[in-house]
């Protein structure tokens, strides 16, 4: 797959946050990202991996935007908020955002869409807008789905047997892009939760476990 560097986004403290599109023009687009909390260094080290494989792929026709790493501020400081200590899937701006926070890591800003690195997010939304948004994390093993894309979670799941989920039992996420993706711009979002495993070898492992699974979909038509 050939993939071009787009312009790059900035965050609260001026890194880049880059991003790649493949080439040409479409309607809509599959999102593979990571790095939202800037502490979960096990969902980028899986991007990172599987964007790799993609490039090498001569056979594979997706058209998609790729962003490694959203929040370059955290995962710079090993924290899962920005600069401005504001937790990133808590800032969307989908209907659902609260200026309440259950902990001070879950602090949603002093408004929806406050930070920049969520503001350069949406405004690729605006000019490529997204079909199905993968969405990497790290908690525990988990493939949490929103919006019509069960099938794409139950898939994955067969090969790492991550269980699937529609909803997080007493883990409300208000304002996150979970909540946004399907609402707003009609796309589901699949949230990717890794083990947390963050040494070199936890690291091969994690990515071991699912990359047969996350290869052999990025073959089929579930995207």
């Amino acid at each position: 797959m050939n993939f071009i560097e787009l312009k790059s986004g900035s965050s609260v403290e001026g890194e880049e946050i880059k991003a790649f599109k493949t080439e040409g023009k479409a309607k809509s687009y599959v999102y593979l990202m990571a790095g939202t909390h800037g502490d979960e260094v096990e969902g980028v080290y899986v991007v990172e991996k599987l964007y790799k494989w993609l490039i090498e792929q001569s056979d594979i026709e997706l058209d998609m935007v790729v962003i490694p790493i959203l929040n370059p501020d955290g995962y710079r400081n090993a924290t899962r908020v920005n600069a401005n200590g504001v937790d990133l899937n808590r800032n969307y701006d989908s209907g659902t955002w609260s200026s309440e926070a259950r902990e001070a890591k879950y602090y949603p800003g002093k408004a929806p869409l406050s930070e920049p690195e969520n503001i350069f997010l949406i405004s690729l939304f605006e000019k490529f807008p997204p079909r199905i948004i993968l969405s990497f994390h790290s908690w525990k093993p988990m493939i949490n789905y929103n919006g019509d894309c069960k099938e794409v979670a139950e898939f994955i799941a067969k090969y790492n047997n991550y269980i699937t989920c529609d909803d997080i039992e007493g883990h409300p996420t208000p304002g996150s892009l979970g909540d946004l993706g399907p609402k707003k711009y009609n796309s589901p979002v699949i949230t990717f939760e890794c083990p947390v495993l963050s040494d070199e070898k936890g690291l091969k492992a994690i990515w071991q476990e699912s990359e047969e699974g996350l290869k052999e979909l990025f073959k089929t038509d579930l995207l």
